[in-house]
């Protein structure tokens, strides 16, 4: 009979670094597959439990695409956590102001809804334009269809 292999969680997984240019991605289909990526789902190794994921660099974050109404109709929501402290920035302005928050946004909605999503989400960087540094890790560049 053969069994199923589960890696030990003292085993450091190997990350690889991807680079993925998100000039004129639409910003949904591209957020679900960098959680793909920092999940780790490709990889024969993927665990549930465990964090294996790879490091993930998103260059041109200012130049998404939002389809449909959503520029004026979407809100991003934050709250302060203290009485009538909810904030709306719509996507109009934050597109403008902070688009690296808008995809990081959407790309945390995308991930498990536990403790290992702030982990994963320490190994993505974003950038507003094509300008990073993180050359030195030789990142491999990823088409995103």
């Amino acid at each position: 009979m053969k069994t199923t292999y589960f890696p030990q969680k003292n085993t450091p997984p190997e990350r690889r670094w991807h680079l993925v240019d998100a000039k004129g991605q639409v910003l949904g289909r591209l957020a679900a597959r960098i959680a793909g990526l920092l999940r780790g789902k490709g990889k024969p190794t993927f665990t549930p439990y465990l964090d294996e994921g790879d490091f993930v660099v998103v260059i041109n974050a200012a130049q998404v695409k939002l389809t449909g109404n959503k520029l004026e109709q979407k809100v991003a929501y934050s709250h302060s956590l203290y009485p009538g402290g909810l904030k709306l920035v719509p996507y109009s302005r934050l597109m403008v102001e902070n688009p690296e928050r808008a995809v990081e946004k959407a790309v945390s909605g995308m991930l498990c809804k536990n403790k290992l999503r702030a982990q994963m989400l320490t190994r993505l960087k974003i950038y507003r334009d094509a300008v990073h540094p993180h050359a030195a890790q030789q990142p491999q560049a990823l088409a995103v269809s």
